[in-house]
């Protein structure tokens, strides 16, 4: 056990090291920055937390899902099917402030705070529903995927509070995923509180940047 969490925490080290040097371009559907092709691995604000979540339970909810009776992809038919995956994110996604980032056959949704919840809030704004709605329709198009929720926050108040507070943000939106007809055994949520930071948090934009939701889409395989 000691030499997996060993591992897994130099992969995460490696992977976060990726994401400092990683190129970046406008996304041409969401205005947002995003990873080029040529420096892709995962984006600044799109993957640090992904990162973590994908690590700690993405294989865990494969098997669950797979247990759950769910078909798993195999061989080639992976990158192509999260190709299309990508492309009907992107479309529904265009101009509502998400970013949309691929990390080899996974698919990064940047949620940011004033597209989320209000400070201190974990209920859905409004105006977020469309979003999280949009999601559910490629969500029930493209099955055979599982979808990993993580929340953060900045680090105004207390390590415990915010822990508590982002873990009610994913949960709300993995719940409101749910509603919307998507496979609960699809989906796993965590929180994060202010531990992965992507902006400095001693500025209002950066603890805006740092209030926010990453949903990590991956390929079912088994």
């Amino acid at each position: 056990m000691r030499t997996a969490n060993v591992m897994n925490k130099a992969l995460l080290i490696l992977l976060v090291m990726t994401v400092a040097g990683c190129a970046t371009t406008t996304d041409p559907w969401t205005g947002e920055p995003r990873a080029t092709r040529t420096g892709q691995g995962a984006a600044v604000g799109a993957g640090v937390g992904a990162v973590i979540g994908a690590i700690s339970g993405g294989d865990r909810l494969k098997r669950a899902a797979i247990g759950a009776g769910l078909g798993a992809l195999t061989g080639a038919a992976v990158g192509s099917y999260m190709d299309r995956n990508e492309e009907a994110l992107r479309r529904q996604l265009q101009g509502t402030g998400v970013s949309v980032t691929r990390r080899g056959d996974d698919i990064i949704l940047n949620m940011p705070g004033h597209v989320t919840f209000d400070f201190d809030s974990a209920a859905l704004k409004p105006d977020f529903f469309g979003v999280l709605d949009s999601v559910a329709l490629v969500l029930q198009e493209f099955e055979q995927t599982v979808l990993v929720v993580d929340g953060h926050t900045d680090s105004v108040g207390s390590r415990s509070y915010n822990l508590q507070l982002s873990t009610r943000r994913a949960e709300t939106v993995g719940r409101y995923l749910t509603n919307r007809g998507v496979n609960p055994a699809r989906i796993a949520t965590y929180g994060y509180g202010p531990d992965y930071p992507i902006a400095s948090n001693d500025t209002a934009e950066g603890r805006a940047m740092n209030r926010r939701v990453e949903l990590t889409l991956m390929p079912l395989t088994g």
